[in-house]
């Protein structure tokens, strides 16, 4: 592993992971080439940035709950591959129920060059600390469709009224969302910006 890039629990006590590329929960059905190991890893820049986050977020009595970081580009190039075999309908239903595999990368739900590979990227939830049990957020992790963008019409009000804590939360931690997907953000002054790192997560 890259000497600046860490496991993300290791540095922010207290998180909580579900690594969903190294299982079979995931848009592709199956573990992804490149993830070895249930963790996440990001920069160490990340982490200091993710525990400003977790600590606003208990301060509203939430904690976070994080499905990815750092993304291998083989994993990425895996997605692209993927995308071109014939459609099999096995995870269609709950990712991509409205559009073809090949159109995730031209509507901006997956792509070729993913701001993941470059370790200051995750994506994440909230869940309540009293409980542990996840926010409703209208709609789960990777669901292809437009109620997952930022401002989406459609969703309960508890959900925007979730989806608005998140967004502050990780927004004054230093970090940007991504308008397609609710659950993504990327560390404003990340550390490698040109950077596509390629080591597996082990």
């Amino acid at each position: 592993m890259h000497e600046d890039f860490v496991f993300v629990d290791e540095l922010v006590p207290g998180i909580r992971w579900y690594a969903k590329y190294a299982t079979w929960d995931n848009f592709t059905g199956k573990p992804v080439e490149g993830y070895l190991a249930n963790r996440i890893v990001g920069t160490r820049a990340l982490c200091e940035a993710l525990e400003g986050a977790r600590e606003r977020a208990a301060a509203l009595g939430f904690g976070l709950l994080l499905w990815d970081g750092y993304r291998p580009q083989r994993a990425v190039d895996c997605f692209v591959r993927w995308s071109n075999q014939p459609e099999d309908g096995r995870t269609k239903p709950r990712h991509y129920p409205n559009i073809d595999r090949r159109e995730m990368f031209d509507l901006g739900y997956v792509a070729a060059k993913s701001t993941h590979s470059r370790g200051s990227t995750v994506d994440l939830t909230i869940y309540h600390l009293t409980s542990g049990e996840l926010a409703p957020m209208g709609g789960d992790h990777d669901l292809m469709e437009p109620i997952s963008h930022h401002g989406a019409r459609g969703i309960a009000g508890i959900e925007a009224r979730n989806r608005h804590f998140l967004c502050s939360v990780m927004e004054e931690s230093g970090f940007s969302r991504y308008g397609c997907e609710w659950w993504h953000y990327t560390l404003q002054q990340e550390p490698y910006p040109e950077t596509y790192f390629d080591f597996p997560i082990a």
